[in-house]
């Protein structure tokens, strides 16, 4: 552990990513891929908190611009992240990785109920711990349930794995050929520059917390266990002081 600059990490992993190219569903290949990156990691003896996205399958925000009520909505999106959560467990179990999924809607025949202090006994444990269904509330992403949850696990880091983008840039890449990536931010510049890395409610509390964000491409094999390890790739966004 003595090389490791990260030893309790929350890993973001946003539900496009889990889709890979198809762009929505599972990915199978992606998962296998997700727990290799994550077994790396663990085996560095780091204590992993994974948050997943529902976005591969179902967003409550588009849900309530086609007419939906916006809290049915969001529930629907909140049970997408834990079908992700259950397919992340299965591919880190399949590589021999000891994992637990808590879920902030109870949901006791295939998840234990969020309970934070038996989290914390998780990790301790050397489980990886994946926290499904987002806040439990509507309106909330899981930018900012990553971002509380790394606040409640007392966690170092949250590292935002995004699906083909190895950092903040000032305008989309893809987009713009112009766009320069930033190296290093502030919460405040996320802001201010109205850089849509996480949402509003996310950026407050890690900036109130005080805990770092990195933003890099989880696509490129390895790049986890550089971040943790302190190699600085993607953009690192400082958590305020």
């Amino acid at each position: 552990m003595s090389q490791v600059k990260y030893k309790r990490i929350i890993l973001k992993i946003s539900g496009e990513a889990l889709a890979g190219d198809e762009g929505t569903g599972i990915n199978p290949t992606v998962i296998a891929h997700l727990a290799k990156e994550i077994k790396s990691v663990h085996d560095l003896g780091v204590q992993i908190g994974v948050v997943c996205g529902g976005g591969n399958m179902w967003r409550g925000e588009t849900g309530a611009k086609l007419g939906m009520e916006r809290s049915q909505a969001d529930y629907m999106g909140m049970l997408a992240t834990i079908m992700n959560g259950l397919a992340l467990q299965d591919g880190l179990e399949y590589v021999g990785v000891p994992t637990r999924l808590q879920t902030s809607i109870e949901m006791r025949q295939v998840a234990e109920p969020y309970i934070r202090r038996k989290a914390i006994r998780h990790l301790e444990k050397g489980r990886v711990v994946i926290f499904g269904g987002g806040t439990g509330n509507p309106y909330f992403s899981t930018d900012t349930t990553a971002a509380l949850r790394a606040a409640e696990i007392d966690a170092d880091v949250i590292l935002m794995a995004k699906n083909g983008v190895d950092g903040v840039y000032t305008a989309d890449p893809k987009l713009d050929p112009k766009a320069k990536k930033y190296s290093e931010l502030t919460q405040l510049d996320l802001i201010a520059k109205n850089l849509k890395v996480m949402d509003r409610t996310a950026s407050s509390l890690s900036m109130d917390t005080h805990i770092p964000l990195i933003v890099f491409n989880v696509n490129t094999e390895g790049n986890i266990k550089k971040v943790v390890l302190g190699d600085h790739i993607g953009t690192i966004i400082e958590g305020g002081k």
